[in-house]
């Protein structure tokens, strides 16, 4: 299964009363997704609040993912860790589920050499059982993945592309010569995913893809062939884009899908709940994308 397209990293929605999973309205957000364009999902991803997941709700929210899109379309986990091992032992569990990618990141918070990089992402793809797609996201790793090491990685059979979230356009440009049919380019960056996809990029694993698939999945198809039609969609996304980074993610995120009827705006310890002064502004963007009235409309 290719990667390509708009893909959504999903978010994991919790409950107030008990802080447990949200199991119901996970598999509503799910079948949105797949019914509204998105060509892949990537769960208990950052997005999906992963560090707050103990073992055993990592394995039953793979599964219950799987089990829900019952091979509609390809699905990905954030299996990534700090140490080699237990990456290589979480990349296993999601295999264990059905997951068909793991989506690993630059080990976080160690800040490893770039060498250091090569041996941990060749460990997993040699010893996980999965496909990896790298991510790259220095903001939240301290490390960053540089292309030369990309390129060096991209040469092993088992690792299938990218998540670069680093949004300057010449990081992209050193990156897209590695795309091939084997090795998938995807942004990580809602922002600048139209630029990215309209110079070759694959597609975007994308957080607004939670809030508004429809549109995220027209925005690739318009930034791959119609640059008019990309930009006026690129346009109309950017308050969104603006509004989902207003705090860290998923704070605003999970208000959003809150107030469309996917879930509470619950989130784990350390996260709290959007503040206060940002709602009246998130309630204006939802509205002009005509959001409300499409959640209604679904019920």
């Amino acid at each position: 299964m290719s990667l390509s397209g708009s893909i959504c990293a999903i978010a994991t929605p919790f409950r107030s009363r008990d802080d447990a999973i949200d199991f119901a309205a996970f598999e509503r957000l799910v079948d949105h997704q797949v019914d509204n364009g998105t060509r892949a999902l990537v769960v208990a991803g950052s997005t999906g609040e992963a560090a707050a997941l103990d073992e055993a709700e990592f394995e039953t929210l793979l599964q219950t993912a799987v089990r829900r899109v019952a091979g509609r379309v390809p699905t990905l986990a954030g299996t990534g860790q700090s140490g080699t091992r237990r990456t290589i032992a979480q990349t296993r569990r999601a295999r264990d589920a059905g997951i068909e990618f793991a989506l690993v990141v630059a080990p976080p918070y160690v800040r490893p050499t770039q060498e250091g990089m090569v041996r941990h992402f060749c460990e997993v793809a040699d010893h996980g059982g999965l496909p990896v797609v790298l991510y790259n996201v220095p903001t939240r790793t301290a490390c960053d993945l540089l292309p030369e090491t990309v390129a060096r990685l991209a040469t092993h059979g088992n690792i299938v592309g990218i998540k670069e979230a680093v949004a300057d356009e010449a990081r992209m440009r050193a990156l897209l010569p590695l795309r091939s049919a084997s090795f998938a380019i995807l942004s990580g960056d809602d922002g600048t995913a139209s630029r990215a996809i309209a110079a070759g990029a694959d597609g975007v694993i994308s957080v607004a893809a939670n809030v508004d698939p429809a549109r995220m999945a027209r925005l690739y198809e318009a930034s791959a062939r119609d640059a008019q039609a990309a930009a006026a969609l690129d346009r109309e996304l950017q308050p969104l884009f603006a509004l989902l980074g207003c705090e860290p993610n998923p704070i605003p995120l999970k208000w959003c899908l809150s107030r469309l009827g996917f879930g509470e705006a619950h989130l784990r310890l350390p996260l709290l709940k959007l503040t206060e002064t940002h709602h009246a502004d998130a309630e204006t963007v939802l509205a002009a994308l005509g959001l409300f009235e499409r959640a209604a409309a679904v019920g």
